[in-house]
């Protein structure tokens, strides 16, 4: 599996990825090239490659020296369900392990999300109403070393 780093070029890609989320009440994507190209600038974006294949997205952004947030994870659906996204996590984990605190958020009915992320070491720190405008809650997890 790779982890490659997502530039302006690849806006189209992730585009395609995030379509995937659409109508998902779980997921708050990013359906506009203009929203792409500012996640790019804003956070470290990798589009995730298995067996040569793009499989879907995972995302980061840095909140200080100590402090990451991890504000994106897409598996293609017909990729799911194979571990793929758990193996993106730890690789992008083992990127992050410098910093003392990581966290994310993820929708409550977002079972298997949960429970990937509580398999890595995440416990749930809180809930957030709307969290993204979108109507919807998100659980905050966090990982601390």
């Amino acid at each position: 599996m790779q982890l490659i780093k997502a530039t302006n070029k690849d806006v189209q890609v992730l585009l395609e990825i995030e379509k995937t989320t659409i109508g998902l009440k779980t997921y708050s994507g990013y359906f506009q090239e203009e929203e792409i190209k500012k996640w790019i600038s804003n956070d470290i974006v990798y589009i995730i490659k298995n067996d040569g294949k793009i499989i879907g997205s995972i995302a980061y952004e840095i909140k200080n020296n100590d402090h990451a947030y991890i504000s994106g994870l897409v598996i293609k659906p017909e990729f799911r369900k194979q571990g793929l996204a758990k193996k993106a996590t730890v690789k992008l984990l083992e990127e992050l392990k410098n910093y003392k605190k990581i966290d994310l958020v993820t929708h409550p009915d977002n079972v298997d999300a949960v429970k990937l992320y509580e398999s890595l070491g995440f416990i749930e720190f809180g809930r957030k109403e709307n969290f993204f405008g979108d109507g919807e809650s998100r659980i905050i997890m966090v990982k601390n070393k």
